[in-house]
Order: structure tokens, then C-alpha cells, then sequence
């Protein structure tokens, strides 16, 4: 196909044999002969889908939630000897069995607002935020510390339920500390920080 004949340098072709307008290639200067500034790149597509969570993050959290449930347990059975606990307090306190007994009822109260807080803290971290799997290694830790040197005066189910639950919280926190978690927790910031735009 041969193109017709082209107008002096300088001249504009009539339209419909140029290289714009409604036959030719493109669209046709704005005001004054000038093509104007070009439409910005579009802006990258972000995810807003949380990215699957590995294994290591599943097991670590099952690991934690399962060591929580023991505690619990182990309360109810410390719970189903409070006279006992009640008067073993007040021989060793010097005070009465009921304050002893008040004493014991308050600290437990405490111990299940602790556990409600835990499991918020667990929560956040099985959605991904780095900020509760840090916490969980710093209260974990603790717990690891704590609840060796209490091996000692544990005995019969306490104990072996004591052993359970180091071993469980020990795996939670080297789990969520092992490389494919902290990638996820990465990449969950990452996609959060990116959807707020």
C-alpha cells in the first residue's frame, strides 16, 4: 500500500491523510500543535489477601493454644483442693484460713485475667503481627524460666502436666522463631502497609 503524496515540511496534511486524526495513527495535537504531557503509569496492584500461613506458623500457635488449655486444667484440678491450698497458705503465711483463702481466690482471678490477655496476644499473632510474636517470645521466655525452677516443688499430675507445658511452649516460640515465620510476618507487614494506600 503506498502512502499519498506528503506535504511540504512545515505544512499540515488534510485529515484523513496523516498520521493522526480519525484514519491515521494516533490522536491529534491539543491546542497549538502540542501533544500535552503523557497520562502517568498506573499505579502497581496490591494484594489485600493475607498470604497462607506456613506451617511453622500453624504449629507454634497450636502449640501455645494447647499449653494455654493445659494451664487451665491445671487450675481446675488446683482449684478442686483450695481448702488444702487455703490452709497450707495460712501455715506458711502466719494468717488466717480465710484470708488465705481470699488470697488464693484473688491471685487465680488475676491468673485468668493474665490468660484472657495471653490469648488476645495469641490472636494477633495468628493474624499475622509481628508485634504479638515478639511479645509471645518475651512472656514466653519467661514462663520457660519460671516454670523450670517450679519443676522442683511439683509432684504427681502438677508435675507431669508442668512438663507438658514447658515442652509445648518451647516448641511454640522455636517454631514461630524459625525462618519460614519470620518471612510470613514479613510479607503480612508488608501487605498490610501496602493495602493502606
Amino acid at each position: 500500500m503506498t502512502a499519498g503524496p506528503q506535504p511540504p515540511y512545515g505544512q499540515q496534511p488534510p485529515d484523513g491523510q496523516s498520521g493522526h486524526g480519525p484514519s491515521g495513527y494516533g490522536p491529534p495535537p491539543g491546542p497549538g500543535g502540542s501533544w500535552g504531557a503523557a497520562p502517568p503509569p498506573p499505579e502497581p496492584t496490591r494484594s489485600t489477601t493475607p498470604t497462607a500461613r506456613p506451617s511453622t506458623v500453624r504449629t507454634g500457635i497450636y502449640a501455645l493454644v494447647a499449653n494455654v488449655v493445659i494451664g487451665l486444667l491445671a487450675s481446675v484440678l488446683t482449684f478442686g483442693s483450695l481448702d488444702s491450698l487455703a490452709e497450707d497458705a495460712a501455715r506458711d503465711g502466719g494468717i488466717s484460713v480465710a484470708d488465705a483463702r481470699t488470697a488464693v481466690v484473688i491471685g487465680a482471678v488475676i491468673g485468668l485475667v493474665f490468660v484472657a490477655l495471653y490469648c488476645v496476644v495469641l490472636w494477633f499473632a495468628w493474624q499475622g503481627r509481628n508485634w504479638a510474636r515478639i511479645v509471645l517470645f518475651v512472656l514466653g521466655g519467661l514462663s520457660l524460666l519460671f516454670g523450670l525452677l517450679g519443676l522442683a516443688s511439683a509432684g504427681g499430675v502438677q508435675l507431669l502436666l508442668s512438663v507438658v507445658q514447658l515442652v509445648l511452649l518451647a516448641v511454640g516460640i522455636v517454631y514461630l522463631a524459625l525462618k519460614p515465620s519470620s518471612e510470613w510476618y514479613r510479607a503480612e507487614k508488608q501487605r498490610r502497609s501496602g493495602a493502606q494506600y
